[in-house]
């Protein structure tokens, strides 16, 4: 399948193709064009341009649009969900639900699209401005420039456009060159559901090409997610934009020992290593209460032996292979850092990009497997005797995007929501958890700012003041 861009509503041949190959097996599933920067260039002009047009539009034009790219997500779901296999090579399973977020994303920002935008803001504060009235209304700050990642190529990409197109915020979206499709039969979607031309462009390009996109003064708004170094540097680069960074996390566990043991050990263990661990939120590191570690121990292994690497397009893969040899390189690298100094190994073993779930006991707490995110099937077990000691370990490093805790004891839940450090505490679940109606995004080396539709139409705005004198 060849894929052009999509900018100024049609879809062009950009100046060079590149193939992109499936993970599984390294077939080419696409061929998708790469624009030059004189295109970027056009695009910024087209937006930058139409940008009061696109705010002023009637709210229900908006909310109509927005449920048509829902309904049309709907109607193409099974397309979709294979060009996701296929080129993240996320198991076939894990992209139906990702599809079916992605309709719900788009039904999240119809609703916003009609919520109150304003407030009677009190500016009679005293008797000389009495008679003064105050009206402050949502705003688009400008042009929204959106960089998504491969992991999850189409409900990432909505959690940008969607919230831009409901408040009328232009914006140019550049997906990841290795699963682009997704993000281009998305702009097929909005063009038919009838999205203006400078309300939603899609460009794949070269990461040189994208930084000089954010950075150009006529973008207003950088979303971003993807890793730590590459935001943090991007946001460096960027002085008058509002930045939006999500960048990942080494999600923790806390396991108390009045927790149903058998629901942590199922969902910690699919959490820690569906789709190979590739997702910011997987379950990294698992602390475990002392009296019930050897029973977790025994059952999480039981239920990891369950999850070899096998073809994503098989329906029930869980673990399917790395993104690319050079990702599986870096954690082997690191596992065998762990070993070196001390922990015990279990699995981990690779065969060009597909790595074994493992497991990994006794790991140094300055390893990399403990301090910095794996993004692949690795979880590092910890007992623990004293609880509130063990969120103070959690706290420790330089992420903090969630956590989850199993009790029953609503005073742990409590301490925990009061002490841990990351933007979201998920209670007798894994932090995996996301409803794309939540605030989601962390604190520390997680990034700044939150997305969940309504939220990221607020951090896409900026509010406007009017203020009425007497008479």
């Amino acid at each position: 399948m060849e894929r052009q861009l999509y900018l100024g509503g049609r879809f062009v041949a950009g100046t060079e193709v590149r193939e992109v190959r499936a993970p599984w097996d390294g077939a080419v599933v696409s061929r998708v064009h790469q624009a030059s920067w004189a295109q970027l260039d056009d695009a910024l002009a087209l937006a930058f341009q139409a940008r009061r047009e696109l705010w002023t539009a009637p709210t229900g034009r908006k909310r109509a649009l927005c449920q048509a790219i829902a309904d049309g997500i709907r109607a193409r779901a099974p397309e979709l969900a294979e060009v996701i296999c296929a080129e993240a090579g996320k198991p076939i399973s894990a992209a139906n639900a990702e599809v079916a977020r992605a309709v719900w994303t788009f039904e999240l920002a119809a609703g916003v699209a009609t919520e109150d935008q304003g407030s009677v803001v009190p500016v009679d504060l005293d008797d000389a401005q009495s008679g003064y009235l105050g009206l402050s209304r949502r705003v688009p700050s400008g042009v929204v420039v959106g960089i998504s990642p491969f992991n999850f190529p189409v409900n990432l990409a909505a959690h940008k456009v969607a919230p831009a197109l409901a408040v009328g915020a232009p914006i140019i979206l550049k997906p990841p060159p290795q699963a682009p499709s997704a993000a281009l039969i998305l702009a097929e979607i909005a063009r038919s559901a009838g999205a203006p031309a400078a309300g939603l462009q899609v460009a794949a390009c070269s990461n040189e090409l994208a930084e000089r996109l954010a950075i150009d003064p006529r973008a207003a708004v950088v979303s971003f997610t993807g890793s730590a170094r590459v935001g943090w540097q991007l946001k460096t680069k960027v002085p008058r934009a509002r930045v939006l960074l999500e960048l990942g996390g080494n999600a923790a566990v806390v396991i108390a020992e009045d927790a149903d043991l058998d629901r942590a050990i199922e969902r910690v263990a699919l959490a820690g290593y569906v789709y190979g661990g590739q997702v910011c939120v997987s379950v990294q590191r698992i602390f475990v209460q002392r009296a019930i570690h050897a029973r977790f121990m025994e059952g999480l292994r039981r239920k990891v032996a369950t999850y070899q690497v096998a073809d994503p397009r098989q329906t029930g893969t869980v673990v399917g292979p790395l993104i690319d040899e050079g990702a599986a390189q870096r954690i082997e690298a690191w596992l065998g850092e762990a070993a070196a100094g001390g922990a015990v190994v279990e699995g981990g073993t690779r065969v060009g990009n597909r790595l074994q779930p493992a497991i990994v006991e006794r790991a140094p707490r300055d390893s990399k497997v403990v301090r910095e995110e794996v993004f692949g099937p690795v979880v590092v077990v910890e007992p623990y005797d004293d609880f509130d000691l063990t969120l103070e370990v959690v706290n420790q490093g330089d992420y903090g995007l969630q956590a989850g805790i199993f009790t029953h004891d609503i005073r742990k839940v409590r301490r925990a929501w009061e002490v841990l450090e990351v933007g979201g505490v998920i209670a007798n679940d894994a932090p995996t958890f996301r409803a794309d109606s939540m605030p989601y995004g962390g604190v520390k080396g997680s990034g700044l700012g939150r997305e969940g539709v309504r939220l990221a139409a607020a951090e896409f705005c900026e509010p406007r003041l009017l203020v009425m004198g007497p008479g």
